[in-house]
């Protein structure tokens, strides 16, 4: 048996972009998905804090250090500039796997620049 698992988190970045008329996803900062091992193309959890929504789309790198945090297409319609959001992709597991898996978390200041870089294993 499998169950599914937080694998990364990047938590409170601040959205910088929306771009409705898009394909659809959420472009982050390359140094973002690289520092929690999210890979471009890979599906993500969007939670929003400002409004409460939950969405799912897939990541889009975007340039290294830039910041960038941009809802596209139908996803623009989730969230607005300014709004702090919490990004969570997970991974199939089994249980014991689980057990000595450690999450990949960044928490992120006003500007999403990293503050804080750990990893977080969850008691099962």
């Amino acid at each position: 048996m499998f169950i599914t698992y937080c694998k990364s988190k990047i938590a409170y970045g601040c959205i910088t972009q929306a771009e409705l008329f898009y394909e659809g996803s959420i472009t982050i900062d390359r140094t973002l998905l690289d520092a929690v091992g999210i890979l471009p193309g890979e599906k993500v959890e969007v939670l929003n804090i400002n409004n409460g929504s939950r969405i799912e789309t897939y990541a889009i790198a975007g340039k290294a250090g830039s910041g960038v945090m941009c809802l596209n297409g139908p996803a623009a319609r989730s969230g607005a500039v300014g709004d702090r959001i919490i990004i969570l992709s997970y991974a199939l597991m089994s249980p014991e796997e689980a057990k000595d898996f450690q999450t990949r978390i960044v928490h992120l200041d006003e500007n999403n620049a990293i503050k804080k870089n750990t990893t977080s294993r969850h008691i099962l």
